[in-house]
């Protein structure tokens, strides 16, 4: 979550919401993404996705079975469907999201019948740490 936190503080310097995520498989990183949605006018650059396409690309393969995803932020329900579709085995995230997040604070989308993938999530990893950056970040925004 470290690492992750990293790439979130890459976000904040860019002038983006603070969201970094690590994609890890056999304790070795095989991705990194933070949130570019502004730089790149692409509203699904958020840090998941980032991730997921540089863990693809790096290892060939759309698949990332097996693989750990650590984010500062509870994932969205976009980001929740990639996670699915790339079939990451378990999601660690730190800060609750009470606006968007699907992984237990506005809807708990692993716990629906439909999806044919269900990875294990683990909430609330580094809260404090990883709620401050963006609690700094919009605190700024606001003055």
């Amino acid at each position: 979550m470290k690492i992750a936190l990293d790439e979130a503080k890459k976000s904040y310097n860019s002038d983006e919401v603070p969201v970094g995520a690590v994609i890890v498989l056999k304790d070795e990183i095989i991705g990194k993404g933070h949130n570019q949605s502004i730089l790149k006018n692409d509203p699904s650059s958020h840090a998941e996705i980032e991730a997921i396409r540089n863990a693809s690309e790096n290892i060939q393969n759309y698949r990332l079975t097996g693989a750990d995803l650590y984010v500062t932020l509870e994932p969205c329900a976009m980001c929740y469907g990639a996670i699915v579709h790339s079939r990451i085995a378990r999601v660690f995230y730190g800060a609750n999201d009470p606006k968007t997040g699907v992984c237990g604070t506005c809807d708990n989308l692993s716990q629906k019948s439909y999806f044919n993938h269900k990875p294990e999530i683990v909430g609330q990893v580094m809260e404090k740490e990883c709620s401050k950056i963006l609690k700094d970040f919009f605190k700024a925004k606001r003055s």
